[in-house]
């Protein structure tokens, strides 16, 4: 009869010879496992140093003030472990928190509409893009979700974009140290418990960060079935080891085998290839142009000081909704106070234009996909940001305008997308002044089909811009005489009057920042002006 040692050798040799046909494959779609950033935490645990049960586990998780525990992402048990730790009555000697990578920060305020019963399970799915920018199983995540909130755990996103970029993954776990140090602010008595990417808890990746923002407190490494602990664990003559002493701070559970990994990755590997052919995201196309203007200017997405920029831009990126988001849009501009017209108002400029940035929201809303436009909603959406997105920060707005501070208003923001538009875009044609006066050579008819206006309509636009161009000049810009001309008695025409003016601002604008012309500090320096003096209280006047 075999012994005991000789089956447990002969078990783990079949489970290596079936786990490596399994890596093979994974090999053949996956090559980012041989970057640098990944071996610091292959390398970092090869040994340890004892032999743990689960009860003296969850004593050194209790005993912890932050809690770093290891997830899997393609593993259900990886999140399972930490939702039946949260239903552990040990753990709840204090407050608890949690914080999760899964959610990005910038979808706290979702987290907290779900938290509190304002939204269900399927609008908190979409709206954090769970699918879209995560891929793998909702199910055990939701169960952890669940678990935090039966027990009245506080819970927050971690995350910030990007992602798929490796080479920005330092700047994700500063940001997610630097996140943990507010919570700790927030909650000074509670126990912090995190889930993270294995390879984040590498030593020298976020526990270092984390130690450096809160030097005081107790961190707790808690990783979960690593390859090499496994088969060296393996070799102890217990029939299963629970757990093992790595270090000090460092501890390792087992409740899968290497196996089950990679065959689970290897599924959705296989998910992944095989859905490629589903309804196009817009969401990355609108973070990239948004990151493409916030390059242009040199802010700091990850800087958390709000001094010439805004702060964790990363954090205030907008929500983005699609044409198969209608009824869900419909739904939370109705939750959040907007009358009927204003939501038909809305989403009218989304079907004239393809697509629209909804300050009150920080959300885009996009049905078509066209460069200027979105372009110019990216502009929009960093003009609101630089700004402080009152509507998100405090939940009030700026109080109403008179009309001549709301006219100038409009026309500095037209004025500032068509800027960023043309940055992003630099086909499109510059609005000058010069076209107004090619419109008066126009046919009625040419005239209706190209501004799509009646042509009386179009008339009282024409004259009512020129009258305003013509006093702007004589006054200096914001003479006496402005206040008679901002107001025309339509709506829709006093909108089109915005965008021509500020169009034309825009093309000024982007002949002043023309390459070369004007050095960094000096746009900073137009930036920050911007920003704190976009029209918040009423234009100087002349005397």
């Amino acid at each position: 009869m075999a012994t005991t040692g000789a089956l447990r050798s002969r078990r783990s040799a079949a489970q290596r010879h079936a786990l490596a046909s399994v890596e093979r494959e994974i090999r053949s779609y996956d090559h980012a496992g041989g970057r640098k950033y990944l071996r610091d935490f292959y390398d970092a645990y090869r040994s340890y140093e004892s032999v743990l049960e689960s009860a003296q586990v969850r004593a050194a998780i209790a005993n912890a003030e932050i809690a770093l525990i290891a997830d899997y992402h393609a593993l259900p048990s990886s999140q399972r472990y930490l939702a039946a730790l949260i239903r552990d009555a040990e753990v709840h000697r204090r407050p608890v928190v949690l914080g999760v990578e899964t959610i990005f920060s910038r979808d706290q305020h979702i987290v907290e509409e779900w938290w509190c019963g304002e939204i269900d399970e399927a609008e908190l799915r979409q709206r954090i893009r769970f699918d879209l920018d995560w891929g793998y199983d909702w199910a055990p995540f939701y169960e952890l979700l669940s678990a935090a909130r039966e027990c009245g755990v506080a819970l927050y996103g971690l995350d910030c974009m990007p992602r798929e970029d490796l080479r920005k993954i330092g700047a994700r776990d500063r940001h997610a140290a630097g996140k943990l140090a507010e919570i700790r602010r927030r909650h000074p008595d509670a126990l912090v418990l995190v889930l993270f990417g294995e390879s984040h808890l590498a030593p020298r990746h976020l526990p270092a960060q984390v130690r450096m923002a809160l030097p005081e407190d107790r961190v707790l490494t808690v990783l979960q079935n690593v390859d090499a602990l496994y088969w060296n664990a393996a070799g102890e003559k217990l029939d299963h080891v629970e757990a093992v002493q790595v270090a000090g701070d460092v501890l390792c559970v087992f409740n899968a085998t290497p196996l089950e990994k990679y065959e689970n990755y290897r599924l959705y590997l296989n998910r992944w290839v095989r859905d490629q052919n589903g309804a196009p995201d817009l969401g990355p196309t609108v973070y990239n142009l948004i990151d493409g203007l916030v390059r242009f200017l040199e802010i700091n997405l990850y800087s958390p000081h709000n001094t010439t920029q805004p702060r964790l831009l990363v954090d205030s990126v907008p929500e983005v909704y699609s044409r198969n988001s209608d009824a869900l849009l419909r739904r939370l501009l109705s939750r959040k106070g907007f009358s009927a017209a204003q939501r038909r108002a809305m989403l009218h400029r989304v079907r004239e234009r393809g697509s629209a940035y909804l300050p009150p929201l920080n959300a885009f809303y996009v049905r078509r996909f066209d460069m200027t436009s979105t372009a110019e909603d990216a502009a929009r959406f960093l003009h609101h940001a630089c700004r402080g997105l009152p509507a998100r920060a405090n939940g009030t707005a700026h109080q109403p305008r008179g009309p001549q501070d709301a006219f100038f208003a409009a026309v500095l923001e037209h004025a500032l997308a068509c800027f960023g538009s043309r940055i992003l875009h630099p086909a499109r044609p510059a609005f000058r002044d010069a076209d107004l006066q090619e419109l008066y050579e126009l046919t009625c008819e040419d005239l209706e089909q190209r501004t799509a206006l009646p042509y009386p309509d179009v008339a009282a636009v024409l004259v009512h811009v020129l009258h305003l161009r013509d006093v702007l000049r004589k006054e200096g810009g914001h003479g006496q005489g402005v206040e008679r001309t901002v107001e025309p008695a339509d709506r829709r025409l006093r909108r089109v009057g915005e965008q021509r003016r500020g169009r034309s601002g825009g093309r000024a604008v982007g002949i002043g920042v023309h390459p070369g012309e004007i050095v960094t500090a000096g746009r900073r320096r137009q930036r920050d002006r911007a920003r704190e003096h976009a029209l918040p209280t009423p234009l100087p006047r002349q005397q």
